[in-house]
C-alpha cells in the first residue's frame, strides 16, 4: 500500500472515531457547553445566576461577631424567610475585604450573606450558579443516585478525554488533507 493511500485510511479512520464520539456524546457536549456558557456570565448577570457580594461595615476582624454567632443569625434567617424545614451549612465564605460573610447550605441553592460585625442580614439569595455547576459536572447525577462521587468522576473522565480525542481527530481532519495535497503536488513537479 502507498504512503497516499495509508494517509488517506488514517484520515477515514479519524473520520469515524470523530463522528461516532461525537454522535455517542452529543448530548453531554450540549450540556457542558451550555452550562459552561451561563456559568461564564455568572458574575456578570446582576445577581440572576450568583448573588452579588454585598459591602458590610469594616474588613477589620476585630471588629467582627464570632463565627459561631452569625451562623445562629444565616440560620434563623433561612429558616424564616426561605422554608420553616430545617438546614445545614455546607460551607462559609469570609469575604473579609467587603466586611461580609456568606452562608451556603446543603441541599439548597440558597445563601445568606451577612455583615461580619453586626451580623445584619446583607441578602437571601438564590445561587443558580451552584445548580449549573453540578450539572455541568456530572454531580447532579451523584446527588440523585448517592454515589458519592463515583459517577461525577467517569463522567469527567470521559468527556476529558473524548475532548482530547475530538482535539486530535479534528486537527488531523483539517491537516491531514493539507499534508495529501502537498505530498501529491511534491509528487508531481
Amino acid at each position: 500500500m502507498g504512503k497516499r493511500k495509508k494517509q488517506a485510511k488514517v484520515l477515514r479512520i479519524f473520520r469515524k472515531v470523530h463522528r461516532t464520539t461525537g454522535a455517542f456524546l452529543f448530548i453531554f457536549f450540549f450540556f457542558i457547553s451550555v452550562s459552561g456558557l451561563i456559568l461564564g456570565w455568572k458574575k456578570n448577570s446582576n445577581g440572576y445566576i450568583l448573588p452579588e457580594t454585598q459591602q458590610g461595615t469594616t474588613a477589620n476582624l476585630k471588629e467582627w461577631l464570632p463565627v459561631d454567632s452569625l451562623h445562629t443569625i444565616a440560620l434563623h434567617t433561612i429558616h424564616d424567610e426561605i422554608s420553616h424545614t430545617s438546614f445545614e451549612v455546607d460551607r462559609i465564605d469570609i469575604r473579609k475585604e467587603k466586611g461580609s460573610v456568606k452562608f451556603l447550605f446543603v441541599n439548597s441553592f440558597y445563601e445568606v450573606q451577612l455583615d461580619g460585625a453586626t451580623g445584619k442580614v446583607l441578602s437571601i439569595g438564590q445561587r443558580r450558579s451552584d445548580f449549573l455547576e453540578n450539572i455541568h459536572d456530572g454531580s447532579i447525577v451523584d446527588d440523585y443516585l448517592g454515589t458519592n462521587g463515583y459517577i461525577k468522576l467517569v463522567y469527567t473522565s470521559v468527556m476529558g478525554i473524548s475532548l482530547l480525542i475530538f482535539t486530535i481527530t479534528g486537527f488531523w481532519l483539517w491537516y491531514g488533507p493539507k499534508r495529501m495535497k502537498k505530498a501529491k503536488n511534491k509528487a508531481i513537479t
